[in-house]
This record gives C-alpha cells, structure tokens and sequence, in this order.
C-alpha cells in the first residue's frame, strides 16, 4: 500500500527552508509519494511581524512556484496550500488570504502565546525559564481550540509543539487535549502527524500517543506532514508515523482538494 501524501513542506520563501519546489516534488517521486501538498507559512499583515514567513507581495510567487513544479511532475498530484498561525482577532486576515487563491487546503498553527513569543524559536527559548510549563501549555491549547472551532482550517498543525524542546508539564494534559479535540470533531477539523518531531528535542511525532488516542475516539480525522524544509526531509519517518497511527485504531487518513475532504486508506 502506498503511503500517504505528505501535506506539509515548505519553500525557500519562508526564509528558512532550502530546495524549489521542483526539488521536493522530484524527491516526492523518488521515494514512491503519489500526491504532496506544499503549506509555507503565510505572510502577514505586517511584513516585519518576524522573520520566518514569506511576504505579502510574495505570495504570488509562492503559487507559481508550486503551480511551476505541478507542470514539471504532472504524475504526481501535487496541492497548493498554506500553513497559516492562528493568533485571536486575526480571523479577518485569514479570510482574505483565503480568498486569493484557489487553495486546496490551510494548515492551522499556533506558535505564538503572546504577540511576541513564538514558542517553538530557538532564539527564544530563555522564555520558558520565565513561566511555568503547565501555563504556556494551557495557553497555547486555548488558542489551539479556538483556531478549530474557527472554521477557518482543513488541518490543525503540529498539535502539541510545545514539546519541541522537551519542556513538558509535570500536570496532566489530558483535559487540554479534550476540549481541543472536542472542537476539532465539531468542526470536522483534522490534525496531522508531523514527523519533524521526530527531528527535534522531544524526538517524538507530533502529537503524542495520549493526544493521538483521544483524537481516534472522538473522530478526528487525520492527515500525514514531514514538514520538510529541505528535499531530503520529504516523506520522512512516514513508516513510524502510519504505525503509530493504526497502532491506535486508524484505518484512514484524509487529504483535501480545494477544501473539499476526500477519505484514503491507510
């Protein structure tokens, strides 16, 4: 069976990412892929709000780019997307961002805690000395509920980063977990697994086995991303992410074209 797409990579646009587009959709063929989705992250209101997202006026760029690579592979089905932060009172932003283009899909992420803190910056990372684990980790799944409930997202992205550099709470999370994925069920929301957790600190998928096993009883749906920032990166660690998904009940996954959820076999 073949494996799943892998709905999450990124551009050089983005500022830290390298390869073309063309680099990771021959690098998609290479390793048996069948359908990829490239979801950079979006530009911004203002350009200067940080400094690892494309511009504005680069955005049409980035959909020639992946509309460029769809020419040159055309055996493989290949999505235009866009991985796009949830930041409360930014919902009218996104919804003109989705009207630019004819997007098969947005990734929803949450990395900011405040209008200055990314949390998953290595620049940063002093931060979390400063709260308490169990506060950051609350706050980002208040946040990471409301970016499900919005309606705004296909996919729900990296659903517990803020385990990137092993800082975990002492508490139990589980009732974070559940008010989250309660409104990613009412809005028929997925999450994916990212395997680039895989390629940090924790070293561990995105998310946990707890989140992931929670997610299944409620009827999460799930889709699969690398979040690859190089072509080597693509489709990695696939095989560990498909197993801990059926190790937990999963027999589908999901992918979208143009917002439209079509279901898969795992």
């Amino acid at each position: 069976m073949p494996m799943p797409a892998d709905m999450h990579m990124h551009t050089p646009l983005c500022r830290h990412a390298v390869g073309e587009p063309v680099d990771y959709a021959r690098r998609a063929v290479e390793i048996g892929l069948t359908e990829i989705g490239f979801s950079d992250h979006s530009p911004m209101p203002r350009d200067e709000f940080d400094n690892w997202r494309m511009f504005d006026r680069q955005l049409d760029e980035y959909v020639a780019k992946v509309q460029l690579a769809q020419k040159e592979f055309p055996q493989l089905t290949i999505r235009l997307a866009l991985e796009v932060d949830y930041l409360p009172g930014h919902e009218d932003w996104i919804r003109q961002l989705a009207a630019r283009h004819p997007w098969d899909y947005f990734i929803g992420s949450v990395h900011y805690v405040s209008d200055s803190w990314d949390i998953d910056n290595p620049a940063k990372l002093s931060e979390w000395k400063k709260r308490d684990a169990f506060e950051v980790w609350k706050i980002y799944f208040d946040r990471l509920t409301l970016a499900a409930a919005s309606g705004l997202f296909e996919i729900i992205g990296h659903a517990d980063l803020p385990k990137k550099f092993g800082i975990r709470p002492q508490q139990d999370c589980t009732p974070l977990y559940e008010k989250f994925l309660d409104a990613a069920a009412k809005t028929h929301c997925a999450i994916e697994l990212n395997t680039a957790g895989l390629r940090k600190d924790c070293k561990e998928i995105y998310p946990c086995r707890d989140l992931l096993e929670i997610a299944f009883q409620k009827g999460v749906h799930i889709t699969f991303g690398s979040d690859a920032h190089a072509p080597e990166e693509v489709g990695m660690d696939f095989e560990a992410a498909v197993e801990l998904a059926r190790s937990v009940g999963y027999t589908e996954t999901c992918r979208f074209n143009q917002r439209q959820h079509e279901s898969a076999w795992l």
